[in-house]
């Protein structure tokens, strides 16, 4: 349901005053109920269930504090789709990931605002808007309604906090954590500065102190290949053309992403170097070139019967 349609609803309901007050009584402690039993069902899922998607909203004081965030701006006022909102000001332990009621005792003002929503709408709510997330920070119980309601947008104020990294809509806190060493490989290496295109997602905590030391000992050999000194940035810049880059068009090439569902391209960057690490050390230290330890990386994935079996699952789910 769009904003537009809910609003079309509550006029509708408007003609009729005397009525609509019963009804939405009615409908909201109905809503209540089924927001409650699929709260309490997504909570329980959540103890079984084995892929990535979290269960919890997301603290945006932690996310503030762990991304850097600085000065927010003010956007305005502007339809913002439900699905993208993943966090909370304050309120994130009430509700879960996708809004449902958690707590007993929010049930009056719960309803309160179900009974707006029959009666004839409410104010905007206010967030702030994270890469392309969105935190509440007044009007969770609204936000709960809707989603419940099954609405697809919600009409809010936005004020905007910069960050360098991207935060997506199915990021958990472990997700932040390692954005946060994003960040930290961003500013000793700069490389978004000389490489703006650059998007080196990983889902592994300690994945990009590997990729700086692989740079490091790039540097090092290239200098030693090219008899001279080279900047900061003509290494950076290097590194990533001829090592990064091919190993992700190898990647691609040999479709072997589908081979570990949940992880990203960089996670399997990682994972390439730290083979080539090992058939270095299995060849008696003779240098291994990064496309040769993708190929056989990919080549081991591909008779790998278990790494099989999760790429036909993943295709058929």
């Amino acid at each position: 349901m769009s904003n537009d349609d809910f609003k079309r609803k509550t006029l509708s309901l408007a003609a009729d005053p005397t009525s609509r007050r019963k009804t939405a009584r009615a409908r909201a402690t109905q809503d209540f109920q089924q927001a409650s039993q699929r709260a309490f069902l997504e909570d329980t899922l959540a103890l079984v269930r084995r892929h990535r998607q979290p269960s919890n909203l997301l603290p945006f004081e932690q996310v503030r504090e762990k991304l850097q965030l600085g000065q927010k701006s003010y956007l305005g006022v502007a339809e913002i789709p439900l699905e993208k909102i993943v966090g909370s000001v304050g309120r994130y332990s009430d509700f879960t990931r996708t809004f449902m009621p958690r707590k007993a005792e929010i049930r009056q003002r719960w309803e309160q605002v179900g009974q707006l929503a029959e009666q004839g709408g409410w104010p905007p709510i206010e967030v702030y808007k994270v890469s392309d997330t969105y935190f509440v920070r007044d009007g969770n119980h609204r936000v709960s309604v809707a989603q419940q309601l099954g609405m697809d947008t919600i009409e809010a104020k936005v004020w905007e906090y910069p960050t360098r990294v991207p935060l997506e809509a199915d990021d958990g806190l472990d997700d932040v954590l390692v954005r946060a060493e994003y960040i930290e490989f961003l500013e000793d290496t700069e490389l978004d500065k000389v490489r703006p295109d650059q998007r080196i997602i990983l889902t592994i905590p300690g994945g990009y102190w590997k990729l700086e030391d692989d740079i490091a000992t790039y540097r090092y050999w290239k200098e030693w290949e090219e008899e001279r000194d080279l900047t900061w940035e003509e290494a950076i810049t290097s590194w990533y053309d001829h090592v990064y880059l091919p190993i992700i068009e190898k990647i691609r090439d040999e479709e072997i992403l589908e081979y570990f569902p949940g992880r990203t391209e960089a996670d399997l960057v990682v994972w390439v170097l730290l083979h080539r690490d090992k058939l270095e050390i299995a060849h008696n230290f003779e240098d291994i070139m990064p496309n040769e330890a993708a190929e056989d990386f990919a080549k081991r994935t591909k008779n790998n019967p278990w790494r099989r079996l999760l790429a036909w699952l993943s295709r058929k789910l």
